[in-house]
């Protein structure tokens, strides 16, 4: 009896709207004007199981859904209707500053945000030199984190993330950040992670990067899924422009 797969992720029946706020409008024109704000539906009656080991890209123009299916993944945003499980430790490098505190420096925001993302002290102290030294941000490390550039803060936020040992790993292609040497570190980091059966999601228009990397292709339009199969989808979604040309 061949072995039954493992779930990952599995969302049912979820739904997301949001408040598209238009400009602001005076205190008279709230009274004497209808509401200028709109609601925009962004996930529709999403049913997803996404199977540990997977390498799962997600596709699809800008305002499809992409990202509040990942957020909602992530558990950065919760569904209006329906549910979303997770099995096993998930870790998101999308937002990777959101877990830190301005006034703490960088060496105090690594207990904290290791906390969070679901380390203990312990194996924070274990990893804590490793941490520091992928990070390479030098004696900031000892500074206050509001001093941080963006780039310093990414680099705090990316080694801190890739040390907690994820089950899940979700990201974007904006992920990759700072100087030459930073970037080349952290794409042999996520190579790692895709070599070590962990379950990916990832978003990104790298179609190339996609064919090489995932084994599974879920393409998203107008918060729906049209197709969902495995790097065909990628030849699909490619030769739907093909009709504007």
């Amino acid at each position: 009896m061949p072995k039954r797969k493992k779930k990952a992720v599995t969302l049912k029946s979820v739904n997301k709207k949001y408040v598209v706020h238009h400009d602001k409008p005076t205190f008279v024109e709230r009274l004497l004007s209808k509401n200028k704000n709109v609601l925009f539906h962004a996930l529709k009656n999403i049913n997803l199981d996404i199977y540990k080991g997977q390498k799962v890209g997600i596709i699809g123009l800008n305002g499809s859904g992409k990202t509040t299916l990942l957020k909602l993944i992530c558990g950065i945003t919760t569904p209006n209707k329906g549910s979303v499980k997770i099995k096993g430790k998930i870790i998101s490098l999308i937002e990777l500053t959101a877990g830190f505190h301005p006034d703490l420096t960088g060496a105090e925001n690594i207990f904290l945000n290791g906390l969070l993302i679901g380390m203990d002290k312990k194996e924070i102290k274990r990893k804590f030199d490793s941490i520091i030294k992928f990070a390479d941000i030098g004696d900031f490390i000892y500074a206050p984190f509001y001093t941080y550039s963006e780039g310093m803060k990414l680099r705090l936020g990316f080694s801190v993330a890739i040390h907690a040992d994820p089950d899940i790993l979700v990201l974007d292609e904006g992920i990759v950040t700072g100087d030459k040497d930073f970037q080349n570190k952290s794409s042999q980091k996520i190579k790692e992670f895709f070599e070590a059966g962990k379950t990916i999601i990832i978003v990104t228009h790298l179609t190339e990067y996609l064919e090489i990397n995932c084994n599974r292709i879920i393409w998203l339009e107008e918060g729906k899924i049209k197709s969902d199969g495995g790097t065909e989808v990628l030849s699909d979604y490619l030769s739907s422009f093909n009709k504007f040309i």
